[in-house]
């Protein structure tokens, strides 16, 4: 395995646990860099080899990855050059399930997910000395660490679940991790969340200097982590340098937004020849003044992959003047020119509420409809889109009499009253980043 100078950090702030010169420890630190093999694998069976009896839980957002690193640990043991520095194991024969192992000294490693229970199982011994620890390992799921629900059963998992679980206050308990979201278990521990002092190695992909954390690896090469940031600033503030960004007004920022005209004009680009053009909607639940508006945008494509927002419709209309809306939408953009604007290929509806109806009966109409079915959360998606607003590639009509209200709401995301147009944009923008909806010219 390649080794960087990071990992001897890793393994002195590990030793520290065993000395008892730390006992709470987080380490933060970037995706793919040998994490799991060093803090988790290599070193339960380094501290099964000195101190066999020692009782360790291992933990992750899924009880299936925490088994397999479960399972690595003791293929290390099993290994023929492990018994050369620490001798044969002495691995029980009746505990060979692949999420825990025992020792006929009384060791044992058992692995959990953060959704699951551990009543009966202990970590550590009743003993000033170094008998286990409990290490947690990617506590979160990175596509639902922006849900605050999910989030938060973590924080609750941990602090109702497995705070109880040590047999001695001197029970190390580790937590290593990329960070995802300023509130995620690392932030709210270190903020004082379970009200103890925790030691913190953050180990940042680029640091002060401009230097790549690891250049050795290909994959860590400054000019490849340059290129990531520039593909989703969000993302690789939180992952890869340890700072997660606070979302609302920081997942769309108004100067990533590019502008089109009809005529040549500062500030714009000529509407380019299109090859194709999709019509997407959002329908809103009721017509209160306190519920989001619906919302029919078009939206089209060039030869190069850029987006351009064509035209917008924004109301609160019931189900049937909400059906009228739907088909002069389709029938103006159906009659505009498809030598410049493209085909028009469908109409795209989240299936749900007043949505549902819309389809049904449009589809019996004959216009082509394709029903959305959106099953992550809006943060997430906002994520999804961001790169491709980010990287100068979504481009807005600069004359449209209803701009001004469209990049408010995107500023605001997702701490604003409404965010009614931005759902069909990021079901717009995720269709083309996907390679979807688009593919074909006329």
């Amino acid at each position: 395995m390649m080794e960087a100078s990071f990992h001897g950090r890793i393994c002195a702030a590990l030793e520290r646990c065993i000395t008892g010169q730390t006992t709470r420890l987080i380490i933060n630190i970037p995706p793919r860099a040998g994490k799991t093999e060093f803090a988790v694998k290599l070193y339960m069976a380094w501290c099964m080899g000195n101190w066999p009896d020692s009782e360790f839980i291992h933990a992750s957002y899924s009880k299936t990855l925490a088994a397999l690193n479960t399972s690595g640990t003791r293929a290390i043991m099993q290994h023929e050059a492990y018994a050369e520095v620490f001798g044969t194991p002495n691995l029980r024969s009746d505990s060979n399930a692949k999420d825990h192992f025992r020792t006929t000294e009384g060791g044992v490693v058992y692995a959990a997910g953060t959704d699951g229970t551990l009543t009966g199982l202990g970590a550590g011994k009743m003993r000033d000395t170094f008998g286990g620890a409990i290490i947690i390992d990617d506590p979160h799921k990175a596509s639902e660490a922006t849900s605050d629900t999910m989030r938060n059963n973590v924080l609750e998992w941990f602090e109702v679940t497995l705070e109880s679980r040590i047999n001695n206050r001197a029970v190390p308990i580790i937590v290593i991790m990329q960070r995802l979201h300023e509130d995620d278990l690392s932030g709210w521990l270190l903020s004082g969340g379970n009200g103890e002092e925790w030691e913190h190695l953050c180990i940042e992909a680029i640091d002060a200097a401009g230097n790549s954390f690891w250049e050795d690896n290909s994959n860590f090469a400054i000019d490849n982590l340059r290129r990531k940031e520039a593909s989703n600033s969000y993302v690789f503030a939180g992952q890869y340098m340890q700072r997660p960004a606070p979302i609302g007004g920081g997942i769309l920022k108004d100067a990533w937004w590019q502008y089109w005209s009809d005529t040549p004009m500062s500030g714009a680009v000529v509407l380019p020849k299109l090859i194709n053009r999709t019509i997407y909607v959002d329908t809103a639940l009721k017509t209160k003044e306190q519920h989001d508006y619906s919302v029919f945008q078009c939206w089209g494509a060039d030869r190069d992959g850029r987006k351009y927002l064509l035209d917008q419709v924004r109301g609160k209309w019931e189900a049937p003047d909400l059906l009228v809306q739907g088909r002069a939408f389709w029938k103006k953009h159906k009659a505009s020119p498809t030598k410049e604007l493209g085909y028009l290929r469908s109409m795209n509806v989240e299936d749900k509420a007043s949505g549902t109806g819309l389809i049904q009966t449009l589809k019996r109409e004959g216009i082509p409809i394709k029903d959305i079915q959106r099953n992550v959360d809006k943060i997430t998606r906002g994520l999804d889109a961001a790169p491709m607003v980010e990287t100068g590639n979504v481009y807005l009509p600069i004359n449209a009499d209803w701009l001004s209200g469209f990049i408010a709401e995107a500023s605001a995301f997702p701490n604003g009253k409404h965010d009614d147009q931005l759902d069909a944009a990021f079901d717009a923008v995720t269709d083309v980043a996907a390679g979807r909806s688009w593919a074909g010219a006329i």
